[in-house]
């Protein structure tokens, strides 16, 4: 009886440098794909939905008033969840993002925050990965400033290649958390200041 074969072993090794910034890539590049799919499908339909049913509200309300209030419940609810479809793409990829770039959805973001917050930013565009993962580090930062912080600047620089953000006047134990966003695609972090309010610079490259 022959014996039989012993199957081979087979390592499974973990992806290099290169290898880690090509899936990271693609992640950002799949929450670009979802963000169009959401904004430009489903929350179009519902919108034209919405539409349709007010249009028809007339002709209904003339045969049966009271349903008047059933549509505009109804109304209400559609209208509820489009705002919630579209909050949850901006969570994905924010749709001002993809449309203008980095400066105008840093100000989006920084119009929203407590603080008072400067942005300056080039008209120009980056590499949407780079864009998203500086739009989410940065945002990150931002929704934990307080009114106390009257004097933030955020500077967007391209240099050597890399999408460079400047923080200023901001919280220098952000770093790490600004790290976790920025270090899939080979980007770093410089923090100065030591503790306390100081500098964070990220470097993202993008190539």
């Amino acid at each position: 009886m022959v014996p039989d074969a012993v199957p081979p072993t087979v390592r499974l090794l973990s992806p290099g440098p290169d290898e880690l910034l090509r899936a990271n890539k693609a992640h950002w590049a799949r929450r670009r794909r979802l963000e169009r799919q959401l904004h430009d499908g489903a929350s179009l339909r519902i919108s034209a939905l919405a539409l349709r049913i007010g249009v028809m509200r007339h002709r209904i309300a003339q045969a049966s008033p009271d349903l008047d209030d059933t549509i505009d419940e109804l109304q209400e609810q559609l209208h509820a969840v489009l705002q919630e479809l579209r909050d949850v793409a901006g969570r994905i990829y924010p749709t001002l993002l993809d449309e203008a770039g980095l400066g105008p959805a840093l100000r989006e973001a920084a119009d929203r925050s407590e603080a008072v917050i400067r942005v300056v930013a080039p008209e120009g565009r980056f590499d949407p990965a780079a864009e998203g993962a500086a739009y989410f580090a940065v945002s990150d930062v931002l929704s934990g400033l307080g009114a106390a912080y009257r004097d933030v600047t955020i500077t967007v620089t391209a240099e050597d290649g890399a999408l460079v953000v400047v923080l200023d006047e901001v919280p220098v134990d952000a770093g790490g958390r600004m790290l976790d966003e920025v270090a899939g695609l080979g980007g770093t972090i410089d923090v100065t200041g030591g503790t306390g309010v100081g500098t964070i610079t990220a470097r993202i490259p993008c190539a």
